[in-house]
């Protein structure tokens, strides 16, 4: 065996720069009992709980290797939902950081999750257009509700009915009864897409957005709760408003429309928020405008209409007197209206636009509104109620990050520092903390480079419009702005002796300068401030894109827009090299430690490395899927790393031409790549507006080893069709765990077997159980079995009884009548047992020998589950025994006002008579 090369792994150290995320949503968090201080926000791959108070991290959810695209925090404040970019949905712990499960169902992003009012059920919304309801308690997918066209944009409990309400792209709206797993109502009263809708006032509106200036408001009424003769009565109000709309007898559910709320926003609605109590709704679209609106209260409602009715009977009783109006006409009918139930409070204006919204009232009238912006920040605004005061900005989160996407990073020669350049600002960053220490102001175009000068105290920035910027890092200033390029400076990069930098600029030149210090010309005293002096000129005949002297001083590469390297001698700018080869223009390239190769990445996508004497092609590699924007050489190696816009970061081997190891990187492109000294570290940036850190460990990687995530294993595969059963529809899909899950269950039926033909052939005599046995600490088959499926996760285990064969199946039938018998775990196997049935009904009932085993489950199980219900049943009413016991002994009511609140909400409801409300705009 030949010798092999060794290589160190590099493992992701942290990311940081995003403050929120504008493709997630915003949500207000309960932790340790506070409400209103806390807000979740999504932060790439991880979610952030930001401490709006003090303005830092409360709590970081950590994820893997993809974005966050959804949130949903529990009612009950110990769990958050987060819903991912390739359809997974994580559910958290928030005491202790940890994934409580995972569902895997859907095939593509989340577009909005909801948990239910006592946080035991999550219902998931997709861009693959499917909805699913899942069971927090028990971990699965209860069931997939399929029939909309297009993305869902919305989905929401409507926890009186046990019943859904989905909205889509594809313009209806649609209500799903949980029970019977279907939809029983579609709202088609909209002509474009539907991209929110929120339930309000008790659940009794539905508020829809769409692509116009309305928000159209849709009264739900429930015809069983109405009374007999009540019925007729609703029916002609809505007949007598709206003689155009069809009435469905026999539907459970009239819903009709009874007003606009007209926004004073521009473009399409895209967000609509309100909060847990559904008193306030708010609205933003694709400008930076929140608008709120209050629902009020049936006094309120009843107050406003009077006070109302009381202005029109003055106005009307003049206009009678000046005779514009028949005196006949005395009476003004006593209905109330939108106007009466909706008014209007204070809109939140922000310098930016809106990507998501979060609404809190507190018990004193105070609503807390949570905004994130698409500049990378967070606010908390807050506003009363009743007096409809201003809005009062309370917090703006903004110094942890850039408010737009960093273009290019550079680590400090000691590697304790980062420096990173954006079109609003330059920031400079603790690596080990990976907090801000300072920040300045771009004072003329936006960076596109940038150079930390000797010593770690001066950094260079060049900009576009040709400006370079020299900035004092540890004080924070700028020094001096110099017009190096008439276009924009595109390269910069310090001389191999350190005396000095040179620059290239779309203006067709490459620039030679020379370090020196000059005195303060701010500060009148003695200490002197670095300068650049111009010393050379190298003129080209097309753009620069690029720019490398080689580390014996000797010659400089530069890049063209002409798709080729030209190579100069540096002390004569004479001519020495033309590199030519690549498709597109080369957008980034750089020279070995030894000056004996150089790199090349450009817009096609391949890389090249050449040999500095000769100019001759050593390899040319099909390095990235997109243009390779960022390149490097690891020091005094022939390792380099790439960044592509493909959002992947590379490290190559320029002597093997291969590929090190693969980093998933940015969500979107990646704009620079730096490499520190030593290579200990990497840093790199991109359009998803982290800045990630790499450092390398002392793990060995040996080429050829990948990890099962990198195989892409059957991750977004979907099980194939069940005979016999074409209707079937699983919540969840197969993923690798189910697969894992499938090949135990097989290899622990065939262990138990093989244990138990041993057993009958030593006729009495002991026998070594399998080392797998042992390693559960399991005597028998039936014990080993209950552990391996007790060990596979409850959302794949459907899957995985659907992955085994029939004769698997069969023998889990047989072993189940045992099992029943034991009293333990009687929920799970009666969920096995049931799952089983259904998906091999027809052959199970045929095998007259399994039969027997069947009607025993059937038996065996009805007798175990009456045992529960018993029970639970027993412990109930023991514990009511108990509360009436301490209540009559202490005179007290136990949870008196929880009561109270239900008693008096079930009696409104009962009361309260729904009257047609007549079209009308609130302005």
């Amino acid at each position: 065996m030949g010798l092999t090369k060794q290589y160190l792994r590099y493992a992701p150290t942290g990311s940081f720069n995003i403050i929120a995320s504008a493709d997630c949503n915003s949500t207000h968090v309960t932790l340790n009992g506070i409400s209103g201080r806390y807000i979740a926000v999504g932060a790439c791959e991880h979610v952030i709980i930001w401490d709006m108070k003090l303005g830092e991290k409360a709590q970081v959810l950590p994820g893997e290797n993809v974005v966050v695209t959804q949130l949903a925090a529990s009612p009950t404040g110990n769990h958050m939902a987060v819903g991912l970019f390739d359809g997974n949905i994580n559910v958290f712990e928030l005491t202790n950081n940890e994934v409580v499960c995972v569902f895997a169902g859907h095939k593509s992003a989340i577009t909005c999750l909801q948990f239910d009012d006592h946080g035991h059920r999550l219902v998931s919304g997709s861009k693959d257009t499917e909805v699913i309801l899942w069971d927090v308690i028990s971990e699965t997918g209860k069931v997939r509700f399929s029939g909309h066209k297009g993305v869902i944009t919305s989905v929401s409990f409507i926890n009186g009915k046990n019943c859904i309400v989905t909205s889509s792209k594809d313009t209806f709206v649609k209500f799903w009864d949980i029970e019977t797993k279907h939809c029983f109502k579609t709202l088609g009263g909209h002509q474009m897409e539907v991209w929110a809708a929120v339930l309000l006032k008790e659940e009794r509106y539905l508020v829809t957005g769409s692509m116009d200036q309305e928000l159209r408001v849709w009264k739900l009424n429930w015809t069983e709760d109405v009374k007999d003769e009540d019925k007729l009565k609703h029916q002609l109000e809505i007949v007598k408003l709206e003689e155009t709309d069809e009435i469905e007898e026999s539907s459970v559910l009239q819903c009709h429309q009874v007003g606009t709320l007209v926004r004073g926003g521009k473009g399409r609605v895209v967000g609509i928020a309100t909060d847990p109590g559904q008193t306030v709704l708010a609205c933003y679209g694709t400008d930076s405008l929140l608008e709120l609106f209050a629902f009020c209260s049936d006094e309120q409602a009843k107050m406003r209409m009077d006070k109302r009715i009381k202005k029109r009977r003055k106005k009307l009783a003049k206009l009678k007197e000046t005779g514009e109006v028949d005196p006949e006409i005395t009476e003004i009918p006593q209905i109330l209206t939108l106007s009466d139930e909706v008014r209007r409070l204070t809109s939140v204006k922000v310098n930016s636009k809106l990507k998501s919204a979060t609404l809190l009232l507190g018990t004193t009238g105070e609503v807390r509104v949570g905004i994130t912006l698409a500049n990378n920040t967070v606010e908390l605004h807050s506003l009363k109620l009743e007096d409809g005061d201003e809005v009062r900005c309370l917090k703006q989160i903004t110094q942890p990050g850039h408010q737009k996407d960093p273009r290019c990073v550079v680590i400090s020669s000691d590697n304790l520092a980062i420096l990173s350049a954006s079109a609003d600002s330059i920031k400079l960053w603790n690596r080990s903390s990976q907090t801000c220490v300072r920040t300045m102001e771009v004072p003329c175009g936006r960076p596109l480079c940038a150079a930390l000068a000797p010593g770690d105290r001066h950094a260079l920035v060049g900009c576009a419009g040709g400006a370079l910027l020299v900035l004092d890092v540890a004080a924070g200033r700028l020094l001096e702005t110099i017009p190096a390029h008439t276009d924009n400076c595109t390269a910069l990069g310090l001389t191999p002796d350190l005396r000095g930098c040179y620059t290239g600029g779309a203006d067709k030149t490459v620039k030679l300068w020379q370090f020196e210090l000059i005195n303060d010309p701010i500060v009148e005293a003695k200490g002197k401030v670095l300068s650049l002096l111009h010393t050379r000129t190298l003129k080209l005949e097309e753009q620069v894109s690029a720019v490398k002297i080689s580390p014996n001083n000797k010659f400089i590469a530069v890049a063209l827009l002409d798709c080729t390297v030209k190579i100069f001698f540096l002390d004569t700018f004479k001519f020495y090299l033309s590199l030519y080869g690549h498709k597109l223009p080369v957008l980034c390239l750089d020279i070995s430690y030894d000056s004996n190769l150089i790199a090349t990445g450009s817009a096609d996508r391949n890389v090249k490395t050449w040999g500095m004497d000769f100019g001759d092609c050593h390899k040319s590699i099909f390095a990235h899927n997109d243009s390779i924007t960022a390149l490097q050489f690891v020091p005094n190696t022939h390792y380099f790393f790439t960044g592509s816009k493909d959002g992947k970061i590379k490290q190559w081997d320029a002597d093997t031409s291969e590929n090190i190891i693969t980093l998933n990187g940015h969500a979107g492109a990646c704009h620079g790549v730096c490499v520190g000294a030593g290579g200990l570290h990497a840093a790199s940036c991109g359009t998803d507006g982290a800045v990630r850190l790499w450092a390398r460990t002392d793990e060995p990687l040996v080429l050829g080893d990948t990890d099962e995530r990198d195989e892409g294993l059957a991750t977004g595969e979907q099980h194939a069709p069940v005979p016999g059963l074409p209707g079937l529809q699983m919540p969840t899909k197969k993923t690798i765990g189910a697969e894992k899950a499938a090949d135990s269950i097989m290899e622990c039926l065939s262990v138990g077997a093989e244990y138990k033909r041993e057993l009958s052939e030593a006729r009495g005599q002991f026998v070594q159980p399998p080392l797998l046995m042992a390693a559960f600490n399991c005597t028998t088959p039936e014990d080993f079995f209950v552990e391996t499926v007790k060990r596979v996760r409850s959302s794949d285990l459907e899957e995985a009884l659907l992955l085994i064969p029939f004769s698997a199946a069969c023998d889990i039938v047989r072993v189940l009548p045992t099992l029943l018998e034991r009293g333990d775990h009687t929920e799970l196997y009666c969920r096995v047992a049931l799952f089983l049935l259904k998906i091999h009904h027809a052959p199970l009932v045929a095998n007259k020998a399994l039969l027997k085993h069947i009607i025993q489950i059937q038996a065996k199980a009805s007798i175990k589950l009456n045992e529960l219900r018993d029970m639970v049943g027993y412990n109930l009413h023991a514990l009511q025994w108990m509360k009436r016991d301490i209540e009559a002994a202490e005179s007290v009511q136990l949870f008196r006002e929880a009561t109270q609140m239900r008693v008096n909400k079930d009696k409104r409801r009962r009361t309260r008579q729904a009257l047609k409300r007549p079209i009308f705009t609130v302005t």
